[in-house]
């Protein structure tokens, strides 16, 4: 499903899950979060990541197909993705009566992967660690994976390029501490680039 109607590929979802797991894994080896960063989260947080845009089902195809940039109108629509996510999710906990699983996670992400460490991101504006550990983790991956990847109207950053765009964004878009965890692994993150190509050619 949440491949069927977003012209991303498949690809996209697999980079995206091993992106989060490094992240995580990396986070997990400081103080700050080897407690709270467990080898079950690490599992969760690998299944839930691919549903960060599951929300664009509800995105008419006009604007999710669009093959250039949207204007200011249509990014409010396509914004609306992160809550019709959320609230499918939501939905779909309450109706299986699964507790405490992977689909909790993926509705945080699906909510907030768009919010800014800074509070200037969407659909609540949240910021610093009002935004879940989940959620942040995810935009950094997401963010690189956009920026690494050829789109209709951009063609695909270098790595060290895109490094140097998040690194410009800590402190403002990304988490400083996920920030710095990519930095430590960023040799993972080009090698998973790499492996997941996407198979048109653009990635």
């Amino acid at each position: 499903m949440a491949e069927f109607r977003d012209p991303e590929t498949g690809e996209h979802l697999e980079r995206m899950r091993e992106y989060a797991k490094t992240i995580a894994h990396e986070l997990k080896q400081t103080d700050k979060y080897k407690d709270y960063i467990t080898e079950r989260y690490i599992d969760n947080i690998t299944k839930s990541t691919p549903l960060h845009d599951i929300g664009k089902v509800g995105i008419p195809d006009e604007i999710l197909l669009k093959p250039g940039i949207l204007t200011a109108e249509e990014f409010e629509i396509m914004k609306r993705h992160s809550e019709i996510g959320g609230d499918a999710i939501s939905s779909a906990i309450k109706l299986t009566g699964m507790k405490r699983s992977f689909l909790d996670m993926g509705k945080e992400i699906a909510y907030h992967h768009h919010e800014k460490w800074d509070g200037s991101g969407y659909p609540k504006g949240l910021k610093n660690e009002e935004i879940p550990i989940t959620a942040r983790i995810t935009a950094l991956a997401d963010v690189y994976d956009a920026l690494t990847t050829k789109r209709v109207y951009k063609s695909a950053f270098s790595h060290e390029k895109s490094r140097d765009i998040i690194v410009e964004g800590a402190g403002s878009a990304f988490d400083p501490d996920i920030v710095e965890a990519f930095l430590r692994r960023e040799k993972e993150f080009i090698k998973i680039k790499e492996k997941y190509k996407d198979t048109n050619g653009s990635g």
